[in-house]
């Protein structure tokens, strides 16, 4: 428990019809005492836990600052494992303001960003992994992505990677035990029992990783630039895909001078779309810079949708852009067919999949819904969607999941090539820390900060 009673406004700025202020810490409930006044539980001390009370909060001079419903959910059973007192009065800018002015005032201290979520980790209510869910289903975007972060809070990915650990533990003392018994000649059997846990352990870091590419899209989308010459119509696709005027679209080229990133759900795949400025050699300094975010766009896409002109004949620009692209995903959008089709699209299927060039026109709202099905189909193309409750989306845990799979791997190999077992445990003592950095055994405080520095105030 820490010494110290936090407080925050647990809902968002503004006016609405319910405000929630919540307290965390040894003296909330006392807080609570000296302001509220309930209808039928006078005291607060007889107000039972995790039941909300009717009555009014009242400042230091006597007077009725809003009519209110409090609640205590005392210590083990809140979301912090302190006392914690909510209080749910009425949305308005004042309301809200006077009411925790007067919890300050009665000595609480304004909360850090995160620092609810951060009390419940520190009193081993939850570990760090359900921890960083909580902020991944605030920010969820589509089922899929809420869903994945529920598992988490839930424990589905601490219970695969603390299952791991255990494995790791247990190799450990195996490794201590040929060491403390020399003359029991156990260093064969201790041999085979390694390789044994060692595969079951990278077993299931595999099918970790195997999750990461689903679980990245979920959480983060899939990166789609909308890619081409000026002019073609990138602008006004992004307009069509969002259903509301976006982006500025106008007959002359370069009109385009940034990126803009737009959120877009289809079919269940949350699309992170980016329009681009025309990709062509210019000597206006502004589109320059334009076309240069362009391509660091374009290094960094999941996906790119190819928009090229179909009414007129494939320009150098168009099979440069297709050049640079040919390694990436691409989906070809044929566009202004409603002008006719002058562009070689064999040549353009020589270089990708046919199936992904699809003939439209923005103008007419033709080939939208064949277009939004193929950036479904590309989005889990390769990749199969795993089944497994357990699905790392956070590149910080697939980056230490990483590291613990290469830590295994070396010690795999350092008892084929028959090192002594004393040697082999630095590796496995290394792969343990990496995936104890993931539910917070193992991770540094600097880490822990900078994690619920993230969070929003209130959570």
């Amino acid at each position: 428990m820490l010494d110290d009673t936090i407080a925050a406004v647990g809902t968002a700025p503004g006016e609405a019809g319910i405000g929630i202020i919540r307290l965390s810490g040894k003296r909330s409930q006392d807080i609570l005492g000296q302001i509220f006044r309930g209808k039928k539980a006078k005291d607060v001390n007889e107000m039972p836990s995790r039941y909300m009370s009717y009555g009014f909060i009242y400042d230091e001079e006597g007077k009725k600052i809003d009519e209110v419903l409090a609640v205590i959910m005392r210590a083990p059973y809140s979301y912090t494992g302190e006392d914690v007192v909510e209080i749910h009065c009425h949305g308005g800018v004042i309301s809200i303001r006077k009411i925790m002015e007067l919890v300050l005032k009665k000595g609480a201290r304004l909360a850090e960003a995160g620092e609810f979520t951060k009390r419940g980790f520190l009193n081993g209510r939850i570990d760090l992994a359900q921890s960083e869910a909580v902020i991944d289903i605030i920010t969820a975007k589509t089922d899929e992505g809420l869903e994945n972060a529920v598992n988490q809070l839930q424990g589905e990915l601490s219970l695969k990677v603390k299952e791991v650990m255990d494995k790791l533990m247990s190799m450990l003392a195996h490794i201590e035990a040929s060491i403390d018994f020399p003359e029991h000649d156990i260093e064969e059997v201790t041999s085979e029992n390694l390789k044994s846990q060692g595969n079951e352990a990278l077993g299931i870091l595999k099918e970790l990783q195997d999750t990461y590419y689903e679980g990245k899209i979920q959480r983060e989308g899939l990166s789609t630039a909308i890619i081409g010459r000026p002019n073609v119509g990138k602008s006004s696709l992004l307009n069509l895909l969002l259903r509301e005027n976006r982006a500025i679209v106008t007959d002359i080229p370069g009109t385009t001078r940034d990126i803009i990133e737009e959120y877009l759900n289809v079919k269940g795949v949350l699309i992170k779309l980016i329009d681009t400025a025309g990709l062509r050699e210019t000597e206006d300094v502004v589109e320059k810079i334009g076309v240069e975010k362009t391509k660091e766009a374009l290094n960094r896409a999941d996906l790119v949708i190819f928009i090229v002109d179909a009414s007129k004949k494939l320009t150098e620009e168009d099979m440069a852009i297709a050049s640079m692209i040919k390694q990436k995903k691409v989906i070809v959008a044929a566009n202004k067919i409603d002008a006719g089709i002058e562009a070689d699209l064999e040549a353009l299927g020589e270089i990708f999949d046919g199936h992904n060039i699809i003939k439209m026109s923005v103008k007419d709202k033709k080939g939208i819904d064949l277009l939004e099905e193929a950036i479904y189909n590309t989005a889990y193309s390769g990749n199969v969607k795993s089944k497994s409750s357990a699905v790392v989306s956070n590149i910080r845990h697939k980056s230490l999941i990483d590291k613990a799979v290469d830590s295994i791997e070396k010690a795999m190999e350092a008892i084929d090539e028959g090192i002594p077992v004393d040697l082999i445990s630095v590796d496995i003592k290394d792969a343990w820390r990496y995936l104890g950095e993931i539910t917070g055994d193992t991770v540094e405080e600097d880490i822990i900060t900078e994690i619920f520095s993230r969070f929003c105030i209130g959570k």
